[in-house]
């Protein structure tokens, strides 16, 4: 088996099923195996998978254990030689998953690479191009000045939004959302982080790998359409279609906020001064109580 595609679902029904559906031709053509984890959905997606995609490869949890944890369990299942972290809320279009795995077979010296990846609009979600997020780059984010000097790295690292978007090129960070990783640099660099219930444990694993020397790439000639944050509920672009309950929506942003004090402790709490920590912390909880806020409204 060359491929193994993990998808973990958790109430996410009608989008996994679009989101099998386009990838059934790749499975058809026996390159890969499919295998979803469910996290106890209660809207009948393991019942539809069972009926309708028998050819999935499935594991079904009694309750919601978390992404990374549950992502391990498919990773620890696959037999794959390259491992795709794909979300449920994607569709593969024009064989994007197909062309970008093409390209990491005929580049032995990339073993991580994705894809762009578009927002129903057709705009990029900028998830996938990313920097790390220092102190410096988040700040530059929030304070939106990486969309007053788009073109310069300065204030830019946060999305890299200097680099040709139209090029193959090296970045820090994907999104979880489609992720292809060479099954070797998965045995050096370890599993995802399971501190992480949901949230950020993409751009631990990627920073680890940078850590490792390795290399990730963004490979703009294939594409796929992200739907984002139908699950959580908590994206502008996606709460109008999400089904998620005002409950999951808290607990999401409570997810959202918590996984970026555990990758700064985890990475960046050492390098920094105390003040600068204090700072980020503070920051955290602002924006955390901000969102809760503006859901609440």
């Amino acid at each position: 088996m060359e491929l193994s595609i993990i998808i973990v679902s958790y109430n996410t029904k009608e989008h996994l099923k679009s989101c099998l559906k386009s990838i059934y031709e790749l499975f058809c053509s026996g390159q890969c195996e499919v295998i979803v984890v469910d996290n106890g959905s209660t809207d009948s997606s393991t019942t539809m998978i069972k009926k309708q995609f028998p050819w999935v490869r499935l594991i079904e949890n009694n309750k919601n254990i978390g992404y990374a944890r549950a992502t391990n369990q498919g990773i620890k299942f696959a037999k794959g030689e390259y491992i795709l972290l794909l979300n449920p809320d994607t569709e593969n279009i024009d064989h994007g998953i197909e062309k970008t795995f093409g390209f990491i077979k005929t580049n032995p010296e990339i073993q991580a690479v994705t894809c762009r990846v578009e927002l129903p609009s057709g705009e990029l979600d900028w998830a996938c191009h990313r920097g790390f997020p220092t102190p410096w780059a988040s700040l530059c984010y929030f304070l939106k000045l990486d969309r007053l000097f788009p073109r310069t790295p300065f204030f830019c690292k946060y999305h890299l939004t200097y680099l040709p978007l139209d090029s193959i090129h090296e970045i820090d960070s994907p999104s979880g959302c489609f992720f292809l990783i060479k099954r070797t640099l998965l045995d050096k660099v370890g599993l995802l982080d399971e501190d992480y219930f949901c949230y950020g444990e993409d751009v631990d694993l990627a920073f680890r790998i940078k850590k490792a020397n390795g290399k990730i790439f963004f490979y703009p000639h294939a594409k796929i359409v992200h739907y984002k944050g139908i699950a959580s509920g908590i994206k502008s672009h996606s709460q109008h279609i999400s089904q998620a309950s005002k409950r999951s929506r808290l607990l999401a942003i409570s997810y959202f906020y918590s996984a970026m004090w555990i990758f700064y402790k985890k990475h960046y709490k050492k390098i920094y001064p105390a003040f600068i920590s204090y700072l980020v912390y503070i920051g955290i909880k602002l924006k955390k109580m901000l969102s809760i806020l503006k859901l609440r409204v």
